[in-house]
């Protein structure tokens, strides 16, 4: 909870409310999501990652790694994790819904094979959206 009040804090200092679409902690203990808490050697929780399972493609949510592990690969081992979880239970493609803000994010998911794409679900085509996506299997 206290990683996700952090994610929360950082993006209100980048985007406006109605340009964030995040998911509530109630929403991540739906069964459709797989969630992962990263820890260190202490059992301090130092990152987060979700995929939510849709028909048809996964949704990667609630990316973070708290400032101070930054580089460390916290973040390569979260999402690394939720995209096999993901692929062993059928997903093919995972989306993103980021900001233009989020320079860190945005090189960090290119650097994991995420490709820029153009909106998906439910999302509008919005100026403070960049939509990206990673096919898990060839």
């Amino acid at each position: 909870m206290a990683l996700i009040a952090e994610l929360d804090a950082y993006q209100d200092t980048l985007y406006p409310a109605e340009a964030r679409y995040a998911l509530d902690v109630d929403a991540l203990a739906l069964p459709c999501v797989l969630f992962a808490v990263a820890r260190d050697a202490g059992g301090v929780a130092t990152g987060c990652g979700a995929i939510v399972l849709n028909e048809g493609y996964g949704e990667l949510k609630r990316m973070f790694v708290r400032p101070q592990v930054r580089g460390s690969g916290t973040a390569r081992q979260v999402i690394e994790f939720l995209e096999a979880a993901a692929r062993a239970r059928g997903c093919e493609v995972v989306f993103l819904e980021t900001g233009p803000y989020s320079h860190e994010a945005l090189a960090f998911y290119d650097k994991q094979g995420y490709g820029r794409c153009g909106p998906y679900g439910e999302y509008p085509d919005h100026p403070l959206s960049v939509f990206m996506c990673k096919q898990l299997v060839p």
